[in-house]
């Protein structure tokens, strides 16, 4: 009794505080306000809380801004945050139970009779309130309400492991076209050498120094290189297409990028990675989401006991009739224990089934967070790795950017073959798209790493200043 008059006194304040405001017609239980649209990530925050960017900034698009439109456009992050809302609705439903309800009835009814061969007609009319009330049950109400509220944590969870999914998707499929734009500018640069080194061959070969051949294989190289820039410029154009679709906008759709930061390679990740996966257990959403469904599996369980418990329900309410202008006024009030002797055992199955989808739930959860393990080891080592490729692609291009001055140099002189030239320049060219890929495996696998401990967010990007 005192944990139904406590509900039901929470219920009452509730209502009473949000007495006079529209919301309360459609929203009496104030489920909304247990959805919280800044959660514990600066990421729902946004999503939920600021408006959706709806068209293309005015200034040269960043990262923030692509990740601001696609997650905004996502056909997902409206479909999680509607089911969130429909489980919020749940809880409502579970909460409804710890109330009365009130019936009214009311009839008209013309009654005949035949007396000696004569019909005649009787009017009878009726009206009656009826409240009923579920006094005990058996904790049954209560379990559902905690299984509906756990399960719109799981949704509320979930809807953040989407979000970050998306979040990290857009960020690829950005820096893919940010690449693919520093390939262009790479393979411009090559096919400048390249003409250079055509025109110093073409050069030997009017004086006399050159032979035929050497020009040719300039040629050839020249030619080679502009086909490398002609098809860099189509892949650019084909990444611009697939980014503005994730934006959520048409293919052909201008885009215009900013310039990007100059990745740095910070190193600040590298950590103790058992505490890296320790964070990570804590934080993952997904992982989060799988707990909640173990905690409201908990409750399905109590809740499929509590169906084969006694119950105690309260029932009152007047009644009036009224017959050819004689009214009877009359009331009831009762009690009625409700006690289960047998159901020919679907108690008992109810909780059979219930144990095991708890169990399953468990397992699932287990699954997750062996999965949060490896998702962290991975990423961990993939930037790692990505992080010592940057400085060595550094090195690479400044010795390859080197050695074709010298072998440029060397063959304007006279003192070099078209073949070390020509050796060189695609050695550096070859520099340059590995420096290119290096960045763009840097940004991804720092994204990559953050979303595998559940902490990818605006705070990333704006702390790399994108």
């Amino acid at each position: 009794m005192r944990i139904l008059l406590r509900n039901l006194g929470v219920l009452l304040v509730g209502l009473a505080g949000s007495a006079g405001q529209a919301q309360t017609l459609t929203d009496p239980l104030q489920t909304e306000a247990m959805l919280p649209l800044r959660s514990s990530h600066a990421l729902a925050a946004r999503v939920g809380e600021l408006p959706c960017a709806d068209q293309l900034p005015a200034a040269p698009l960043s990262a923030l801004d692509a990740v601001d439109l696609a997650l905004c456009n996502h056909p997902q992050t409206r479909e999680q945050w509607a089911s969130a809302r429909a489980q919020a609705a749940q809880v409502g439903v579970a909460r409804a139970g710890w109330l009365p309800s009130v019936d009214g009835r009311a009839g008209i009814t013309r009654n005949f009779t035949e007396i000696q061969n004569e019909m005649q007609g009787v009017t009878q009319r009726n009206a009656s309130l009826s409240l009923s009330w579920l006094l005990l049950d058996g904790g049954q109400r209560a379990a559902g309400i905690d299984n509906a509220t756990r399960l719109l944590d799981a949704a509320l969870a979930t809807r953040d492991a989407t979000v970050q999914t998306l979040f990290l998707s857009a960020l690829q499929t950005y820096h893919g076209a940010q690449a693919a734009r520093a390939a262009v500018q790479a393979a411009v640069e090559a096919e400048r050498s390249a003409q250079e080194s055509l025109a110093a061959a073409e050069l030997r070969y009017r004086v006399g120094a050159g032979t035929p051949a050497e020009r040719l294989q300039a040629q050839t190289a020249a030619s080679q290189a502009r086909l490398n820039r002609q098809r860099a410029e189509g892949e650019a154009r084909s990444a611009l297409g697939s980014l503005a679709n994730a934006l959520g906008l048409p293919a052909q759709t201008p885009l215009q990028l900013a310039e990007m930061s100059p990745v740095s390679g910070d190193a600040s990740f590298r950590n103790d990675l058992d505490t890296l996966i320790a964070a990570a257990i804590e934080r993952r959403p997904d992982l989060k989401a799988a707990e909640a469904q173990v905690l409201a599996a908990e409750a399905s369980v109590t809740v499929a006991r509590a169906q084969g418990r006694p119950t105690l329900s309260l029932a009152a309410g007047p009644n009036w009739q009224r017959v050819d202008g004689v009214t009877n006024r009359s009331g009831a009030i009762g009690l009625t224990l409700n006690v289960p002797l047998f159901s020919g055992f679907d108690t008992t199955y109810r909780v059979r089934a219930a144990e095991a989808q708890q169990e399953a739930r468990a397992a699932q959860r287990d699954r997750i967070r062996n999965q949060v393990a490896l998702d962290v080891w991975k990423a961990y080592h993939s930037l790692n790795t990505a992080t010592e490729a940057l400085q060595t692609t550094r090195d690479l291009v400044a010795s390859a950017e080197q050695s074709e001055r010298v072998a440029l140099g060397r063959y304007k002189a006279g003192v070099g073959s078209v073949l070390d030239l020509l050796s060189a320049q695609t050695a550096l060219a070859q520099a340059r798209v590995q420096r290119i890929q290096a960045e763009l495996d840097w940004n991804i696998y720092r994204a990559a790493l953050a979303q595998s401990m559940g902490a990818l967010d605006y705070t990333l990007l704006q702390a790399a200043g994108e």
